[in-house]
């Protein structure tokens, strides 16, 4: 359970310019912003992490690692995007916390970090078709954990929760590890590919933005936006438009950046407070972000970077999930966990209208 423990903690603590307006004071926005109520939530299981939608938007998949406590395995669920209801469930001998599907929905991809591995699952019959268990150990013997995993044109990059850390790069067809990516800072993190520049952008727990070279999967730049002030820098989200990416710190500098996705110029840092998850959405033009600590989801205008709205979410929102016609926003809310490592009650998936 230590393992367990610790590996969670280093993973999910856990992913052109903008015009320069001031915004809103984080205790300022909270009172002025309107509390929405165009959502639905439901109470699902223990452990819940990342989500993935099929690419026909009818189904939404969401991993779990379900409890720590006595409990070995997890799930990934299969829910109708729109009402939240359980179609399917696949059981699982390892835990699941980040996704990623398959650009023609047939499999969808899901890292086991306690263990230190990924596996593939058939979205058809929910059964796991391919598993790769990596082989690194740390000092204490334990895998290292296996974070994010990305998935771009046939190939999964998987971030490792290591010091030093490193990016498997694997066949996503056959599951077969091609090659490591190393001397990627300490806990790799967030993973990003822009279409806009054809670059890997992997975050870290030593502050600091790679851009990685796809084609030869090498480490073209490494960028530090806030210098040598402690950072650990999460997620990612990208506005190829004006050429900015969103940066999350939840747990250091406790804040989300923006920055150039060319130069890694800090354009901004957004006084919003801790920040967790973030994604951007073009068609409305806005940002959002959870903030674990705050119990709360907030909505960003993305040009003034003023507060919008924001969904009270309490105990702990955890990921973000916004589906293609950028209509809905899927959340996972988390519970805290108890001194004996259990918790209080099941986790949720939240479904917010962003047309409300």
């Amino acid at each position: 359970m230590k393992r367990n423990l610790t590996a969670l903690a280093m993973a999910f603590a856990l992913a052109g310019c903008a015009a320069k307006s001031t915004p809103v004071s984080p205790k300022e926005s909270v009172v002025a912003a309107p509390v929405a109520t165009d959502l639905t939530k439901r109470e699902l299981a223990d452990g819940l992490y990342e989500m993935a939608l099929s690419p026909a938007g009818d189904a939404l998949y969401v991993s779990s690692s379900e409890g720590f406590k006595d409990v070995q395995g997890g799930v990934v669920y299969k829910l109708d995007p729109e009402t939240l209801k359980t179609t399917g469930a696949s059981h699982t001998d390892l835990k699941n916390f980040a996704m990623a599907m398959s650009a023609d929905g047939k499999t969808v991809y899901v890292t086991n970090s306690l263990d230190g591995g990924i596996s593939a699952i058939n979205t058809a019959d929910g059964k796991v078709k391919n598993r790769l268990m990596f082989p690194e150990r740390n000092e204490k013997g334990l895998p290292y954990g296996a974070r994010q995993i990305l998935l771009h044109n046939d190939t999964l990059y998987v971030g490792a929760v290591a010091d030093p850390a490193l990016i498997w790069v694997v066949d996503a067809k056959t599951l077969k590890l091609k090659t490591r990516i190393k001397n990627t800072g300490k806990w790799m993190t967030g993973l990003h590919y822009s279409d806009a520049t054809g670059r890997i952008y992997a975050a870290n727990g030593s502050g600091e933005i790679l851009v990685i070279n796809p084609r030869n999967n090498r480490i073209e730049q490494r960028w530090k936006p806030l210098g040598d002030k402690p950072a650990l820098l999460l997620n990612i989200a990208e506005d190829a438009q004006t050429g900015r990416l969103f940066v999350t710190d939840n747990s250091q500098a406790k804040t989300t950046l923006a920055l150039d996705i060319h130069s890694g110029k800090l354009i901004k840092q957004l006084d919003v407070g801790d920040s967790l998850g973030v994604v951007f959405n073009p068609k409305r033009h806005e940002i959002y972000v959870s903030q674990r600590e705050s119990g709360k989801v907030l909505s960003l205008d993305a040009t003034s970077y003023a507060l919008k709205k924001s969904w009270d979410l309490k105990p702990n929102p955890n990921s973000l999930l916004l589906s293609a016609d950028g209509k809905t926003l899927f959340v996972t809310v988390k519970q805290a966990f108890n001194k004996d490592h259990s918790t209080n009650g099941p986790d949720s998936v939240v479904r917010i209208d962003l047309n409300k």
